[in-house]
């Protein structure tokens, strides 16, 4: 069976719109890790202004919520390199039909 170009060029087309998908979970992702990084740096500096044994009931949750942002962004991150890496896979075989 004979596949057209106009049907490559459509197939190509698609996989370069699911490749700029997986770029945007990528910047979510990046977002996501870069935040709890962000609290972290505000909870050390302002250690001196408050004892942790004190606050520790509030200090857990937070580096508990953290701990799960940094991982979930983490997952997202090598999804979305190894979806990437798929698509060109993908279109390297569409671009060698034509």
């Amino acid at each position: 069976m004979s596949v057209s170009k106009k049907e490559i060029q459509d197939r190509i087309s698609l996989l370069l719109a699911e490749k700029r998908t997986s770029l945007a979970v990528l910047r979510t992702a990046i977002a996501l890790f870069t935040l709890p990084l962000s609290v972290f740096t505000i909870l050390i500096a302002t250690s001196k202004y408050y004892d942790p044994l004190e606050s520790l009931h509030l200090i857990i949750p937070v580096v508990v919520v953290n701990l799960v942002l940094i991982i979930f962004g983490v997952y997202l991150v090598l999804r979305s390199f190894r979806r990437i890496r798929e698509i060109d896979c993908n279109i390297e075989i569409a671009k060698n039909k034509i």
